[in-house]
């Protein structure tokens, strides 16, 4: 007999509250009709997503939105919790912050594809993940409270 497991729908409070405490996930975008994923360091400021990816500044600025995806599994429990954040982006203008980002989000890349952009959210979706044994825990796989 296989394990039972749960999957529930974040409230998009706790989905930002996931997030917040992440730092790396994955930047999804479009570029020529092809669907390209690429690593992502961020950091949640101000309810706008801060993204350091090593991705073409056009590819993402012209498509109209891109998707930030983070999550956290443990796949032996059958745990944990996915948050997605939909939205447009803009490249980082000012010299200033652009320079403070580059110190303190970790890049994959450098050169013309080190790229920093701003993603205002306007969709964020997530769910938490429960295996059969930790159906009543009420923690998530990062030590963070689950939902209340």
């Amino acid at each position: 007999m296989s394990p039972a497991y749960r999957m529930t729908d974040l409230t998009g409070a706790e989905a930002l509250w996931l997030l917040e405490g992440a730092r790396s996930g994955r930047l999804v975008y479009v570029l020529r009709g092809r669907v390209l994923v690429r690593p992502a360091a961020h950091v949640l400021e101000y309810g706008a997503l801060v993204v350091r990816a090593p991705v073409p500044l056009t590819a993402v600025t012209q498509g109209g939105g891109v998707t930030y995806h983070c999550e956290r599994f443990h796949g032996a429990a059958g745990t944990g919790w996915s948050v997605a954040a939909t939205g447009p982006a803009q490249d980082l203008t000012d010299a200033h912050e652009a320079a403070h980002y580059r110190r303190t989000l970790t890049g994959w890349v450098h050169g013309p594809h080190d790229t920093l952009l701003r993603i205002h959210p306007l969709t964020i979706q997530g769910h938490r993940l429960s295996g059969a044994a930790g159906a009543g825990a009420r923690t998530a796989d990062d030590g963070r409270p689950g939902p209340r």
